[in-house]
């Protein structure tokens, strides 16, 4: 577990307005879904992409008399979750009904869990840069079902309903409102997406609808927020709204922006901010209001007559702890510490699990470091160029390995190097074999370089010269050597051959 108190917290974003400077105070609801292949409380499969109504029981359908059953391995992948987000798990929860009327909601009621989460407080360390980190806090993280959706653009006169994401399982992961500026917001949910793939939990795809954020936005004077935390008192921030469905990092630093500097404008010009739920477009690049902001008491929630308590075993939740992997933090600073590189690389090979799993692949029993060289700028900037991810990697861990096991044995040089990896991409093969047979293997033979080296200096009296007046110059032959050689010889040899015939 890394230590928070080893970070330096990044001053929070000011904003100036016309009359004053204002602070931003920024929670987040991150709705994620469960990855599961079955609903929270039905067997009914949760396929993307289904025809229309074909993914959905008669329990999501609420015909009468069917009752709801509880999905036991999604209780386990929020738990697994709270424990990757250092949280309480609860071991007696409870399950309420959000009642509720909208055409993609069959029941007319919404099962979640209002009084009684299945996880409690846990945080989350985001980093802002270098030794800069922000430690969001989590209240809690619920189960609750989500709803069908409503199309509207299919037909001028009618609107449609899909039931098919009706009763899927998902994960409320509800922030204390730590975050203090666009930047944050969209790095705090990139975070959650991170670990929560690392642990399986949740694929993370916010084009499908599988990770999105309600965003809650308010304003406050310099120093207020520091008088919230020491009181409590939420009578320092200024009024909330919340921007609903966010499901782009981008767009969610654009819709708080925006929403601030409405905010702004708003209290400088005498009025008061209106407590509501808002939308982001993006095309207009604004909020605009949708509703005004219900309280729980709206919803009229009450215990679920059909769901007793959960409960759940103490064992049990060591059990799937002991299972969790290693997670992105620990990883990068094991990376730091067992492999020398930077901690930009480190953040680069630990993004994905993926990743980090192909670079220790190819770096076992290897230079760490020129490992991690060749993974980020040769492999991850090819797979960037064509669009493609690690697992679409046209080169093997193990073909990686053997280039580099071919430079470190003096086989062959860098520059050759890449040619082979070229082959590799295209062609396929095993490197050694792909060296030996279109002999590219590395000039070693002193007598040969020296007859090259002595070629090019015998040709060039003039750049001679030059070079003993300017040592710098003798890089010129180094390449000449090298070009006359096809990149063959070995860089080391023509240098030191270079310097003794120059006499430098």
């Amino acid at each position: 577990m890394l230590d928070h108190l080893a970070f330096t917290p990044p001053k929070p974003k000011v904003i100036h307005g016309a009359k004053s400077d204002w602070e931003l105070v920024i929670g987040l609801e991150v709705h994620a879904q469960v990855a599961s292949n079955a609903k929270l409380f039905s067997g009914a499969s949760t396929t993307f992409g289904a025809e229309p109504n074909s993914n959905v029981s008669f329990v999501d359908a609420a015909m009468p008399g069917m009752l709801p059953v509880i999905n036991e391995y999604c209780v386990a992948q929020a738990v697994r979750t709270g424990l990757g987000l250092r949280a309480k798990i609860n071991l007696v929860s409870a399950f309420d009904r959000k009642n509720y009327f909208y055409p993609d909601l069959p029941q007319g009621y919404q099962i979640s869990q209002l009084y009684h989460p299945i996880v409690g407080e846990g945080e989350v360390i985001v980093d802002m840069g270098p030794g800069i980190a922000r430690r969001v806090r989590i209240e809690r993280i619920h189960l609750e079902q989500d709803a069908g959706k409503s199309i509207h653009d299919m037909d001028p006169a009618l609107s449609f309903v899909d039931l098919n994401r009706t009763g899927v399982a998902l994960m409320e992961i509800v922030s204390r409102p730590d975050i203090r500026g666009p930047e944050e917001a969209a790095a705090y949910v990139g975070k959650l997406r991170q670990i929560m793939r690392y642990l399986g939990t949740c694929d993370g795809n916010m084009q499908m609808g599988n990770l999105r954020a309600d965003v809650n936005v308010s304003i406050c004077q310099p120093g207020a927020f520091e008088k919230f935390q020491e009181t409590g008192d939420h009578s320092h921030l200024g009024t909330r709204c919340e921007i609903k469905n966010m499901n782009s990092m981008r767009f969610i630093q654009q819709a708080i922006e925006y929403e601030a500097r409405r905010q702004i404008a708003i209290v400088e010009d005498g009025g008061k901010v209106v407590q509501e739920t808002r939308l982001y477009d993006p095309d207009k690049g604004e909020t605009r209001s949708m509703r005004s902001k219900e309280e729980a008491h709206d919803y009229r929630y009450f215990p679920d007559p059909d769901l007793l308590p959960l409960e759940i075993e103490q064992a049990w939740v060591d059990e799937i702890a002991s299972s969790l992997p290693e997670l992105p933090d620990a990883k990068k600073a094991r990376f730091v510490q067992s492999y020398g590189m930077t901690e930009y690389d480190a953040d680069v090979l630990t993004a994905e699990a993926e990743n980090a799993a192909f670079f220790e692949e190819v770096a076992k029993g290897r230079d760490g470091k020129q490992a991690a060289n060749w993974v980020i700028n040769e492999l991850f900037g090819r797979l960037n160029k064509e669009g493609h991810t690690i697992d679409e990697s046209p080169v093997s861990a193990a073909q990686l390995g053997g280039v580099l096991d071919l430079i470190a044995k003096g086989d062959i040089s860098g520059k050759i190097a890449k040619d082979v990896f070229e082959i590799l991409w295209t062609e396929g093969g095993d490197p050694a074999e792909i060296v030996e047979k279109r002999g590219l293997r590395q000039v070693t033979d002193t007598a040969a370089i020296e007859a090259a080296v002595d070629a090019v200096i015998a040709a060039n009296p003039e750049q001679v010269e030059k070079a003993k007046q300017n040592p710098k110059l003798a890089g010129w032959f180094v390449g000449q050597v090298l070009k006359a050689t096809g990149g063959k010889a070995n860089p080391a040899a023509v240098n030191a051959l270079v310097a003794q015939k120059l006499g430098l």
